[in-house]
């Protein structure tokens, strides 16, 4: 045994042994698209591209290819994804956006002004938080971020605008939002400031020596040198907020609407639903 672990595998054993795993994992990916689009044939067949469209009652539509028997008729797969796909992207794309942009601001400020002490409290806390279990941050909203939107910053006048439409209850948008931005903005720290941390130090301090102010000189040098990771957390980010299900589930008020700007403010309380809390729901 010791014998063994002072000779280590050699490079080309090492090199086949991962790009086996590698091809192990790809395998098994590809075969989990395999089925899932074999069982979703049907939906397609009868479709097309139109089940990326907008019409009717998604949940409606739901329950009947649910009833059905074991060989149903052709309009059981009537399906229109639209406020699922719009669910999806919407926060996402919100979350993402504020995150990055919380991001930036706080790991320069980690990395570039704040004392040492102050840093060495802060790396370890905000990677804390990011394992923090989503089901968490489903139980603040639920509990805390819903009722107070719904009681104190909805008016009665809003709630009246659009009950024929939809019910304002406090779970929607803005709330699903919020809570997805602090989700995902610890995972987007974390790394970008390892990133700032690699930076040489003589990059910063030669601009710095020009008359550069420290700010200036980490947004011109640091964060220009660390555009790769930034890129790399923001994709790690989104791949998280693509997938969050239950924190989703729970604070976004599970109906398949799509809020629409043009209700005004009422469009960020509006409720909605997305893909992943689809599947759980």
């Amino acid at each position: 045994m010791l014998e063994r672990l002072r000779n280590p595998w050699p490079d080309h054993r090492a090199e086949r042994s991962l790009g086996a795993v590698s091809l192990l994992v790809a395998v098994v990916v590809v075969a989990m698209v395999v089925f899932v689009a074999i069982h979703a044939w049907p939906t397609f067949r009868h479709n097309g591209l139109g089940w990326l469209g907008p019409g009717g009652s998604l949940e409606t539509q739901i329950a009947n290819m649910q009833a059905t028997s074991v060989q149903p008729p052709a309009s059981a797969f009537h399906l229109r994804a639209w406020p699922l796909l719009y669910g999806t992207l919407l926060t996402t794309a919100l979350a993402v956006v504020l995150a990055l942009a919380v991001a930036l601001l706080s790991s320069i400020f980690i990395v570039e002004l704040a004392p040492a002490r102050l840093r060495r409290i802060a790396i370890p806390v905000i990677r804390l938080l990011a394992s923090v279990p989503s089901v968490i941050y489903g139980l603040i909203g639920i509990l805390v971020l819903v009722p107070f939107v719904g009681n104190h910053v909805i008016t009665t006048s809003q709630k009246a605008s659009v009950q024929n439409v939809v019910e304002l209850t406090g779970a929607g948008l803005v709330v699903t939002v919020v809570i997805l931005t602090v989700m995902i903005t610890p995972i987007m720290i974390a790394l970008i400031c390892e990133a700032f941390v690699s930076v040489p130090n003589a990059w910063r301090e030669g601009a710095v020596a020009l008359g550069v102010n420290p700010l200036r000189a980490a947004l011109a040098v640091t964060v220009r040198a660390a555009r790769g990771a930034i890129v790399a957390a923001a994709v790690l980010a989104t791949a998280r907020a693509l997938g969050e299900a239950i924190m989703i589930s729970m604070v976004s008020g599970s109906r398949s609407f799509a809020p629409r700007p043009t209700d005004g403010l009422v469009f960020l309380f509006e409720p909605l639903r997305s893909l992943a809390s689809a599947i759980v729901d």
